[in-house]
């Protein structure tokens, strides 16, 4: 069957008015997700979902008519697992917007469409917090941080998102839905699914509905940024305070991250520095005073060259917001290929400095900017797609950059998913036999291969 030929009208009779887009050019922004993957296609339909049935009636017609489908949030994704598929059924759920706030249970049920903002404000106005904060925390929605497990700037002291997931509800392969986990601290009947859908890329099933833990507010933290001449001495001082301290921010710019955000932001960092950190404590006014005392003298010890501290929250901000704009700011330079590589605490001097050396033999610029506190690094690869010698050294430089970290005792990602960009390098992490048991696994929830095709698995 051709698409032309492919008869939309029992999807259409399923899902509400205007539902279904067709068009081409409607469907065009639906195609990419921010990784710009090369080898996407284009959907037979777009189904923007509203409800868990939405979404069943849209797999229950892809498996009657043959079709692969591809989930989609916001589109803010960074590895490809939201690229089009030829002929494929792309269901959305930006219209998935619903939210419920429990501040009995400090648990709330949302909807995947709802931004991760969105998710931290709504509960703000019940004393409540949402600790899960990518940079790209405004435009990422929740259905996409559980399925890449997302992890952000906070997390060095307060987990990722599989940390606060206390329940599901997901649409599996045959069109069921099933509701796992729910508002329980302590749950351990059955199998960890839960565990197991976080994580999966859209692989193993689609996300309708997450039941979320939630915190106490957040004390307003006091921050510090030392700033030091030596790459070495600064992952140094992260090493050394992650063994005996927990501050709850701990974030590194390389020299060109730095440069990068003062070209935006011109707020006076130092341009000359190879290594900037951001840390913040949110310990009580006065433990915190106490624990970036103590973070000071480890800084001065591993030869800082300027320590600045504050307690004013504005000024605090200023500096937590120019390391979020850290990739923006880079990207300003040309066109990226973004990893997110990471390493146990002791490699990630190791890590730094062999991504240099990439850069150097390949004469291509990658930009560092890092959760230093957990050896999550995003090494940013600058590159001229017209320049078709440059592109490709960028795309080595890409593959030795992930080499690299696998030799290190590291991971290929830490935080934004496999997708299609890396799966050439997740067998060499995982090995054969833990590849094999994944298979197994999406073999058994999705033995069509229905869902997602090309991110992390063949089929």
């Amino acid at each position: 069957m051709t698409l032309t030929q492919l008869d939309l009208t029992a999807l259409l009779d399923a899902l509400p008015q205007d539902a279904v887009i067709t068009d081409p050019d409607r469907m065009a922004s639906y195609l990419l997700d921010r990784a710009n993957a090369p080898d996407g296609g284009t959907p037979a339909a777009v189904v923007r979902a509203t409800c868990t049935e939405d979404v069943q009636a849209a797999v229950r017609f892809a498996v009657a008519n043959g079709l692969k489908v591809v989930t989609r949030g916001a589109g803010s994704g960074l590895s490809g697992g939201a690229t089009a598929l030829e002929g494929c059924l792309m269901v959305s759920t930006e219209r998935m917007r619903e939210i419920d706030i429990d501040p009995r249970t400090r648990t709330v049920r949302v909807q995947p469409g709802l931004m991760n903002a969105e998710v931290k404000a709504e509960v703000a106005k019940e004393g409540l917090w949402y600790p899960p904060d990518p940079s790209s925390y405004e435009i990422c929605s929740i259905g996409g941080n559980v399925a890449t497990n997302a992890g952000g700037l906070c997390c060095v002291k307060y987990g990722v998102t599989t940390d606060y997931v206390l329940g599901l509800t997901v649409v599996l392969a045959d069109g069921t839905a099933v509701t796992l986990g729910g508002p329980r601290i302590k749950d351990k009947a059955g199998l960890p699914l839960v565990k197991l859908f976080v994580g999966s890329e859209g692989t193993l099933g689609i996300v309708t509905e997450a039941v979320l833990k939630l915190l106490p507010a957040q004390r307003t933290p006091c921050t510090m940024v030392a700033t030091f001449g030596k790459l070495d001495n600064a992952t140094d001082a992260v090493a050394e305070i992650q063994r005996g301290l927990r501050p709850s921010m701990l974030e590194f710019m390389d020299k060109a991250c730095i440069n990068a955000v003062e070209d935006l932001t011109k707020m006076g960092l130092d341009r000359e520095a190879e290594a900037l950190l951001v840390i913040q404590s949110d310990e009580s006014t006065a433990a915190a005073v106490e624990e970036l005392a103590t973070i000071e003298a480890i800084c001065q010890k591993h030869h800082a060259t300027e320590v600045f501290t504050t307690e004013d929250p504005e000024e605090g901000e200023a500096f937590v917001t120019a390391r979020r704009m850290a990739i923006p700011a880079v990207e300003a330079k040309g066109s990226l290929l973004l990893e997110d590589v990471g390493v146990p605490l002791p490699q990630l001097s190791a890590l730094v400095d062999g991504i240099a050396a990439i850069a150097a033999n390949r004469q291509v610029e990658i930009a560092v900017v890092a959760h230093a506190g957990d050896g999550n690094t995003h090494p940013l690869i600058v590159f001229d797609p017209s320049d078709a010698d440059h592109a490709a050294r960028a795309q080595q430089a890409y593959g030795e950059v992930m080499s690299l970290a696998i030799e290190l005792g590291g991971t290929i990602t830490g935080e934004h998913g496999v997708g299609r960009l890396k799966k050439p390098w997740l067998g060499a992490q995982l090995g054969d036999d833990a590849m094999a048991l994944n298979q197994r696994i999406k073999d058994a929830l999705d033995p069509t291969g229905i869902f997602n095709p090309g991110t992390m698995f063949e089929g």
